[in-house]
């Protein structure tokens, strides 16, 4: 039975990359050996919310992402987008989803054609889908410049990306993926390659447009403290599974995984006041350590680890709608 409150629901989603062998493993037989990016990951994103998928580089955040905007196929798993099942979609189908579910990149300098001014790179999404007359296209594009604070537009509209700075490229970004008006858009990271100025106010026009649009988001960071700026819910993935997952604040400010505990206290804290003196926990770094095959993939790295995490833990709701992965909380 499909919450009709839940806009995307992804259930046990899973995506392994095989690793290319070399020749002397190949005559030799050797097992292919795959990389879990994404294994067994489940969770609900309500309708007009902000959910943060947070880790570190490698935890397969955006490998979730190009799955649930079927950029990538699943090896198995469901995805529903507003009750209906994308992974079960033709390719016309999937034409007429992708309106409705955009993305904004990273990289603002990448993600954007240099070659093209920025009506042309706005108004494309509009030109693919065949929708409006050019005078139409070029009004919503206008519009769409003018929610993103690019002003004045008539002036913007016709310049180059390289006439503009890397703030103004991410607003572009945004406004191309606003022209038609999706109900869902995924921010993968969008802030990380801009300055420290420029940051909150992208963050603070994002927060804005979901509101006004009652668009749902997923945003993807690594960063906690953008995180709780913005978001709603949010998972911690490490290594391809989800770690600990609730509402944002019960999670930050009550992290009940050593991998959230490592992560919070990365975060760095200007006013030496507010520092802890001693930290919440102390992972062990990754280099020459041999993962263990079977159990929790943290095992290695964890300062808490028992015999019992040589077996893998289930997500459990340790408290209200506080979900962990980890044998420190029993049922």
């Amino acid at each position: 039975m499909q919450d009709s409150n839940v806009f995307v629901d992804v259930r046990s989603l899973r995506k392994w990359f095989g690793i290319r062998r070399t020749f002397a493993e190949a005559i030799s037989s050797q097992e292919e050996k795959v990389v879990k990016a994404v294994d067994d990951v489940s969770f609900k994103i309500p309708k007009a919310s902000v959910f943060v998928l947070a880790g570190e580089s490698g935890s397969g955040k955006t490998t979730v992402a190009r799955l649930i905007l079927r950029a990538i196929e699943p090896d198995s798993g469901n995805i529903f987008f507003d009750g209906t099942d994308i992974t079960k979609l033709d390719h016309n189908e999937l034409k007429k989803f992708r309106i409705n579910a955009q993305m904004v990149h990273q990289d603002p300098y990448a993600s954007i054609d240099p070659r093209m001014r920025i009506m042309e790179i706005v108004m494309e999404p509009l030109t693919v889908y065949k929708i409006g007359t050019n005078k139409e296209q070029q009004e919503a594009v206008f519009k769409a410049l003018e929610e993103v604070r690019l002003e004045p537009v008539t002036d913007i509209a016709y310049r180059y990306p390289h006439m503009l700075s890397g703030g103004q490229r991410q607003r572009v970004a945004i406004a191309r993926s606003l022209v038609l008006k999706p109900k869902f858009i995924v921010a993968d990271e969008p802030v990380s390659m801009l300055d420290i100025s420029v940051r909150a106010e992208i963050l603070e026009l994002m927060q804005n447009l979901q509101k006004k649009h009652n668009i749902t988001f997923l945003y993807i960071t690594h960063d906690l403290s953008t995180a709780r700026y913005i978001g709603d819910q949010i998972a911690i993935m490490y290594r391809g599974k989800i770690a600990e997952m609730g509402p944002i604040d019960k999670v930050l400010l009550n992290p009940l995984h050593p991998y959230t505990q490592a992560l919070i206290d990365a975060i760095s804290e200007p006013d030496p006041n507010n520092r802890l003196k001693e930290k919440m926990v102390r992972i062990k770094t990754e280099t020459g350590i041999e993962r263990v095959s079977t159990g929790c993939n943290f095992y290695n790295r964890c300062p808490y680890a028992m015999e019992v995490c040589k077996t893998e833990p289930k997500l459990m709701e340790a408290e209200d709608s506080h979900y962990v992965s980890c044998f420190l909380y029993p049922k």
